[in-house]
């Protein structure tokens, strides 16, 4: 079935309509501070096309995890301050989400204006597994508005009230944002140029096994860093020291590399260090030769080299999760490297969300060098799966 998008409701007028925007402004926080506010930006073009067009413009998103309870620690209200700034114009933040300070804000909100309702998940039903339950709080969102925008891709893999049953109560279209990630991932999962490089990084392989299963009959070269790739060293027999170890993913580790006839390419040397600490004292060694005491923090320069002339041929590359703990400057240069070779890359580049699109911000590499950064992690790891998105199938409908 075709998804209706917002181009398809802003031909219909929005004039002094009410349209329910669902984004994805969860951002980091370092205590009221925005340390990162790419997802407020990302979401702003649709946010501008609805207000100039007139539409009186309810804005909801989740922040954090609390516990389906208001909690200070989790508000939105900086969020309503940084949007106001990048809209260049007041936004209206309501101090509940469905209560009297939202009903209050919703109904003198004009033409043109803006409103942000307070945390989605101060509100049990929003992530409830009871369907009248999640079913009453979508019928109290629904009542502010006369039509639904998803341009939340970072929620679409959740089955919430926000993202799965509002659009089944009002007229439903896809922002920009979900529109191109559906249209990447597909392009991913169909026929995609070659060659094809998967580069895969993060803690855990058994965060990332399903779309390993998924993706290594599809790719030609599978490179794998990070944490993650400890697991598959120590299932080649090496010693890893005190890196991160998924004892249990170890022979599911040696099976892959035995299905994969040489097309899983691991780091040939890591930096390891005496502890996980800025300071802690750290040296390049061979990946086959991580000392009992250390543990492996990043990949060495030789395998950002052998990464880089991976990456350097292909027409396609899907890069999820950073090569190191990149946070820390001394065990950011594997995560720079490969980052900068795929940057550099004369074909389409995906990045995949999460952590590997804050580490493009945060190491200040050039945004638009990539064909295409994902606004949601998660979400792109279960398409990559084949699961179905509970928000894309929602807009289906």
């Amino acid at each position: 079935m075709t998804i209706k998008t917002l181009d398809d409701l802003l031909a219909e007028g929005v004039q002094g309509r009410r349209v329910l925007v669902r984004a994805d402004l969860n951002v980091p926080l370092d205590g009221s501070t925005i340390t990162d506010d790419g997802r407020i930006r990302a979401v702003l073009p649709t946010l501008v096309a609805l207000r100039d067009a007139g539409a009186a413009v309810i804005v909801m998103s989740h922040l954090g995890r609390p516990k389906g309870a208001p909690d200070p620690k989790y508000t939105l209200a900086p969020v309503a301050a940084r949007l106001g700034e990048l809209l260049g114009a007041p936004v209206a933040f309501a101090a509940d989400t469905v209560g009297s300070s939202a009903v209050s804000i919703v109904e003198s909100l004009s033409a043109g204006q803006v409103a942000l309702l307070e945390n989605l998940r101060f509100n049990a039903g929003e992530t409830s597994k009871d369907e009248a339950e999640r079913g009453a709080f979508a019928d109290q969102l629904a009542a502010f508005g006369e039509a639904y925008v998803d341009d939340a891709f970072g929620a679409v893999h959740r089955k919430h009230a926000s993202v799965y049953d509002v659009p089944a109560r009002l007229p439903h279209f896809a922002g920009g944002l979900v529109l191109r990630e559906v249209q990447v991932l597909a392009r991913l999962t169909g026929q995609p140029d070659r060659p094809y490089v998967v580069v895969l990084g993060g803690s855990k392989v058994s965060d990332k096994l399903a779309v390993i299963e998924a993706l290594l009959p599809k790719v030609d070269k599978l490179l794998v860093g990070g944490g993650m790739c400890f697991t598959f060293l120590k299932a080649q027999g090496h010693e890893v020291g005190k890196s991160l170890l998924e004892a249990e993913m170890i022979d599911t580790c040696r099976d892959l590399l035995d299905r994969a006839a040489g097309r899983i390419v691991l780091p040939v040397d890591v930096v390891a260090a005496t502890a996980f600490a800025a300071d802690a004292d750290h040296d390049v060694v061979p990946a086959d030769g991580i000392p009992a005491d250390r543990l492996g923090l990043d990949i060495g320069p030789e395998s950002v080299a052998l990464f880089a002339e991976a990456v350097s041929t292909a027409k396609t590359v899907f890069w999820n999760g950073p090569m190191g703990v990149f946070e820390l400057a001394p065990f950011a240069a594997g995560t720079r490297g490969v980052a900068e070779a795929i940057a550099k890359i004369d074909g389409f580049s995906v990045v995949g969300g999460g952590d590997s699109a804050a580490a493009v911000r945060t190491l200040g590499i050039d945004e638009t060098a990539f064909g295409h950064i994902s606004t949601g992690g998660g979400a792109s790891l279960e398409y990559l799966e084949g699961k179905t998105l509970p928000g894309v199938a929602a807009l289906e409908k």
